[in-house]
C-alpha cells in the first residue's frame, strides 16, 4: 500500500489521533483536514449518519484531489428514542448558541436528560459509519456498532466524546476508564475501520493484479 496518501476528513483532534492509529499498520500517508486549512466547513444536514459521512467524503475529496475518508459518528440511546444521533456532536448547542458545545456540555446533558431513568433501562451503543471516497466517484462504506449503557456519572479522564458516561459492563469501566488500547481494539470505529481495510486491501490487491480478481 506503499503510495497512497488519503485525507481524514475532520478536524477533530481526538478522532485524527485514533484513526491514525488504527490506520498505522496499512503503511499509508494519513493527512487530516488540519493539513487543508482552506478546505471550508461541511454541512453536516443528513438525517443518517451515512448521509453525514458519504457528503463529507465526497466534497473533502473534490477539494483536496485525494481520497477522504470520513466517519459519521453518535450515540444512540434506548431510553431516548435513539437520541442524540446524529446530533450528538451538537447536542447541548441550544445551551451553548452562539458557541459550540463542548464533550462535557453534551455529556452532562444526556445525564440530565436520563435522571431518574433506572440503571436497567439505560441502553446505549456508539455507531460509526465510514465513507472513503476518491475524487474520480469509486467509494467504499463500513459500519461499526458498540454496545454499552450510560453510567449515572462521568468517570475518566481519557477519550473524547461521550466516553466519560459510556459504561462496559465486560469492563465495569466507562471507555474513558479502560483507556485507548480497549477502545481502538473494540470500539464502533475501530470496528468500521477493520472492515473498511479488508475491502480496501482487496482493492489494492485487484489494482495492482487484475488477473487476480474472483
Amino acid at each position: 500500500m506503499d503510495g497512497l496518501t488519503l485525507v481524514i476528513a475532520t478536524r477533530n483532534a481526538g478522532k485524527i489521533k485514533e484513526i491514525k492509529a488504527l490506520l498505522a499498520d496499512l503503511g499509508v500517508r494519513v493527512l487530516s483536514l488540519a493539513d487543508f486549512p482552506e478546505m471550508p466547513e461541511v454541512v453536516e444536514d443528513g438525517v443518517t449518519f451515512l448521509d453525514n459521512a458519504r457528503k463529507k467524503a465526497r466534497e473533502v475529496a473534490a477539494v483536496t484531489g485525494l481520497p477522504a475518508l470520513a466517519d459519521d459518528s453518535g450515540l444512540e440511546v434506548a431510553a431516548l428514542g435513539g437520541g442524540p444521533g446524529v446530533y450528538s456532536a451538537r447536542y447541548a448547542a441550544d445551551r451553548t448558541a452562539p458557541h459550540s458545545p463542548s464533550d462535557r456540555d453534551n455529556y452532562l446533558k444526556l445525564l440530565e436528560e436520563l435522571a431518574g431513568v433506572p440503571v436497567d433501562q439505560r441502553q446505549a451503543r456508539f455507531v460509526c459509519e465510514l465513507v472513503l471516497a476518491w475524487p474520480e466517484g469509486l467509494e467504499l462504506r463500513a459500519r461499526g456498532t458498540w454496545e454499552g449503557a450510560i453510567a449515572p456519572e462521568p468517570r475518566g479522564a481519557e477519550g473524547f466524546g461521550y466516553d466519560p458516561v459510556f459504561w462496559l459492563p465486560e469492563y465495569g469501566k466507562t471507555v474513558a476508564e479502560a483507556g485507548i488500547t480497549v477502545k481502538n481494539r473494540h470500539s464502533h470505529r475501530a470496528r468500521a475501520l477493520q472492515d473498511l481495510k479488508v475491502q480496501l486491501r482487496a482493492w489494492l490487491e485487484a489494482k495492482a493484479d487484475p488477473d487476480a480478481r474472483a
